[in-house]
């Protein structure tokens, strides 16, 4: 268990150990979920407060989505965040789960939660703002893992780039489709993720006891519009993709129409010179025409006048 406590008008301090609760400030128990599996009874013998046992297992359910839920002793808020070894072009979350009790946050999180671990080091280093509230703290923990969210924008566009100039290029035909498709997948997952995200936050906003002030309502409004833009960069990406596949076939159908069109307009040529060849190719006694003196010298010049008519017809017609 790592101990944080802010008082009011000291600096954070790290903490050993704790008996009773601090009579000023916020105290925040960070709990690892995978090695501290018994943080409940340390967290009901320091505040007195028994946490419902269908929440306690929520905390320990990696499948667990965005969650909120209060009795009137406590609140509990699960929040799905970026898993920090993940490939940002194909992204895995995992839940932390906060539980809000009094002046006390309590955190149950995977262990190499980088958000958690990005904040603490912020609030012993005083850089920003001192959080004097347990829900203060908690948005600040939000705003870390939202902003996870956010940074991967840049790669899932470059991605996505990348794979519009391979569909489009013909000397290199694209192939990598089942790729291109688990894409789509996760920027689905990451649109719904999000939606549970802004759901939790306007349900903790609208039920929670503690009093929201017109400042930390400001900053929760302004998490809810990086979540929008996250989910909006999600639902266009998508779109994106689905318009350059739709693209990549209508010019792949494109080129094999002019292929097609090339092949016609050359058996079309070619039909009516293998028809006279087949008709003076065959072995009868008796064709007036094979005994013309000049008849070698007339055929081939019917035959170029045919093709060269043919193909005045096919240029008038805009066929070629």
């Amino acid at each position: 268990m790592e101990i944080l406590h802010l008082p009011e008008s000291r600096a954070p301090e790290e903490l050993e150990s704790i008996e009773c609760l601090p009579q000023n400030g916020v105290l925040w128990l960070d709990f690892v979920r995978e090695t501290e599996t018994g943080w409940v009874q340390q967290v009901e013998g320091l505040t007195g407060i028994s946490i419902h046992e269908g929440h306690v297992k929520d905390s320990f359910n990696l499948s667990h989505p965005s969650y909120y839920d209060a009795t009137s002793e406590y609140e509990m808020i699960i929040f799905r965040s970026l898993a920090p070894d993940g490939d940002p072009r194909q992204f895995t979350s995992r839940p932390s789960t906060f539980f809000l009790i009094g002046q006390v946050l309590v955190t149950v999180r995977p262990a190499d939660s980088s958000s958690i671990a990005e904040v603490r080091q912020r609030l012993l280093n005083r850089t920003g703002r001192i959080p004097t509230r347990p829900i203060a703290l908690a948005h600040q923990i939000f705003s870390t893992m939202v902003d996870g969210f956010l940074a991967m924008r840049e790669p899932l566009a470059l991605q996505l780039d990348q794979w519009r100039y391979d569909l489009f290029d013909p000397k290199h035909p694209f192939d990598d489709w089942l790729a291109l498709i688990d894409y789509k997948r996760h920027l689905l997952a990451l649109g719904l993720l999000c939606e549970g995200q802004e759901d939790v936050i306007v349900q903790w906003q609208e039920n929670t006891d503690t009093k929201v002030d017109d400042h930390l309502a400001v900053r929760l409004n302004d998490l809810r519009e990086h979540i929008r833009r996250v989910g909006r960069f999600a639902v266009e990406q998508q779109n994106e993709a689905e318009s350059i596949v739709q693209l990549h076939f209508s010019a792949t159908s494109h080129r094999t129409n002019e292929i097609v069109r090339v092949l016609t307009v050359v058996s079309v040529v070619f039909l009516p010179l293998t028809l006279i060849a087949g008709i003076f190719g065959m072995n009868f006694e008796y064709m007036p025409e094979l005994h013309y003196h000049y008849a070698y010298y007339t055929l081939l010049g019917a035959m170029a006048a045919l093709v060269i008519g043919l193909l005045v017809l096919f240029r008038r017609k805009r066929w070629i």
